[in-house]
């Protein structure tokens, strides 16, 4: 049809404004110069303003309103169901505000990261104050049904709302808390093996280790890269093009190891895209959600294994021959070690989503409470105290350490937890197609898994929604049963917990 290919046109150049956003915006967390971050802002800006200026073209309605009412294939309809919701938002929201939204993020970005590497929130203070009221002004402009958080958290995984993940992290936590008692206590009576003091693991050494990890994933390094930042992130740039970052840590390879893992599953996916429909949203990834469950599952579910360590060792050993000789039990107890740690990307499975929780809640109170920006940190505080019952003892280890928030990704974070979720109910359905996972990650070919998740999710894009695309994975609707039933059997077993 004449009039679904001018559609497809005009879809494929608003996408391909995101694309050199994002472009921007890697080389902004990655490369840039100090010095660069005012025109950066300015040149971001801009390209909002004209991705936005495409986005809200009469004539983007006008084919819209007409295709809506042609009969299409499931991959016509997805970019038009997707295509109008991103139209119907865009409309309500004046350029010179997108443009404004698209310059205050490159500054607080820019604030954020000197906050955090001074551990002072007050030198992020200002720019966050600035991003939230803006935020409040794009949740007036948007218009709220229910509660100003919603509009937010609708961004990021359509269709949630406070009403949904009230419940959600309710029941988690009847579940988690527990269980995090119970290693609590077994903690007390058993000697936990961990890395000597004064090991050092070098930063070349840790990078060749990752990279050499990453690749058995099956990441594609003629189509993509690592590099370091402030914070881990992945980003699909464009077709051929897929990066990700990690930070290292000297004193703990663990941490490296892990972002690596959680970042090239991101990318994974990505790379996993349908090529033909690439700058369309139907060569897009569906969801955070499902994103982080791609993520999620090769961090965790392969990644903190004995079986992995069977394959990791090795490799391991190579760059780090001074370390302890460990087997892989040992060393998946150390992966494994739950604790009442500060920092959300390292926290183990148990403690993970009592992290999200807490910036879940935050926010709550940041949009439908009365919580100031100046006292977030003393909030922040309070609530990881009465929660965990240790004391945050810098900005660093607290408000600061994410970079959600520096972006103006608010409602981002409950996405973490439904990944955890997906993770888990994919990995049950890939047990029953595949067998035994864990001889498979044992043999080091990898390749069963990727391809398993190739044609079910990843190759599928945003032909459907989040939760059909799990439904139709796994066969059933998405639920928490299949994550909390992994967790509770894999820490009794690590823990020796009795029934």
């Amino acid at each position: 049809m004449q009039a679904y290919d001018d559609f497809l046109l005009r879809v494929q150049d608003i996408h391909k404004f995101s694309s050199l956003q994002g472009h921007l915006g890697w080389d902004q967390e990655v490369l840039m110069p100090p010095k660069g971050g005012e025109s950066r802002g300015e040149i971001l800006a801009w390209l909002a303003g004209k991705r936005h200026e495409h986005l809200t073209e009469p004539e983007m309605g006008s084919l819209l309103l007409r295709l809506e009412s042609e009969e299409l294939d499931a991959d016509q309809s997805a970019n038009v169901r997707e295509m109008r919701r991103a139209y119907d938002q865009a409309v309500k929201l004046p350029k010179e505000f997108v443009e404004a939204f698209a310059k205050a993020r490159s500054a607080s970005l820019v604030a954020w990261q000197e906050a955090r590497a001074a551990s002072d929130f007050s030198m992020f203070k200002e720019t966050l104050e600035t991003l939230i009221e803006m935020t409040r002004t794009k949740i007036a402009y948007l218009g709220v049904t229910s509660t100003p958080y919603d509009v937010l958290l609708d961004e990021y995984e359509v269709g949630m709302t406070v009403s949904d993940y009230d419940p959600l992290f309710q029941g988690l936590k009847e579940r988690l808390v527990p269980l995090l008692h119970s290693i609590t206590n077994a903690q007390q009576h058993q000697t936990a093996p961990q890395l000597p003091d004064g090991l050092r693991f070098s930063i070349p050494g840790q990078e060749r280790f990752c990279e050499a990890i990453s690749s058995r994933m099956g990441f594609d390094f003629e189509g993509g890269r690592m590099d370091s930042s402030t914070h881990p992130f992945s980003a699909g740039l464009w077709p051929g093009d897929t990066r990700f970052t990690t930070r290292f840590d000297d004193k703990d390879p663990f941490s490296c190891l892990y972002a690596v893992m959680h970042e090239t599953g991101h990318a994974l996916y990505e790379q996993g895209l349908d090529r033909e429909h690439r700058f369309t949203p139907r060569g897009a990834a569906v969801s955070l959600g499902v994103h982080e469950s791609q993520s999620r599952f090769w961090e965790n579910q392969i990644g903190r294994t004995a079986a992995f360590w069977d394959v990791a060792l090795p490799l391991f050993y190579q760059e780090f021959p001074e370390a302890p000789q460990w087997d892989s039990q040992t060393m998946n107890r150390i992966a494994n070690k739950v604790e009442k740690g500060f920092v959300r990307v390292e926290a183990d499975e148990v403690t993970y989503n009592l992290h999200v929780m807490l910036r879940y809640e935050i926010e709550k109170k940041l949009f439908n409470g009365d919580l100031s920006v100046e006292d977030l940190p003393k909030a922040w505080n309070t609530m990881f105290s009465e929660w965990f019952g240790v004391e945050v003892p810098e900005d660093r280890l607290g408000c600061l350490q994410d970079i959600h928030w520096s972006m103006g990704a608010f409602g981002y974070f409950p996405t973490y937890t439904l990944g955890n979720l997906y993770a888990a109910q994919l990995l049950e359905a890939m047990r029953n197609d595949l067998g035994d996972i864990d001889a498979m990650i044992s043999s080091g070919d990898w390749s069963p898994m990727l391809d398993w998740l190739r044609p079910r999710i990843h190759e599928r894009g945003s032909q459907v929604t989040p939760s059909q695309l799990i439904e139709d994975a796994t066969g059933k609707a998405p639920t928490p049963e299949p994550f909390l039933d992994y967790l509770e059997q894999k820490y009794r077993a690590l823990y020796q917990l009795d029934e």
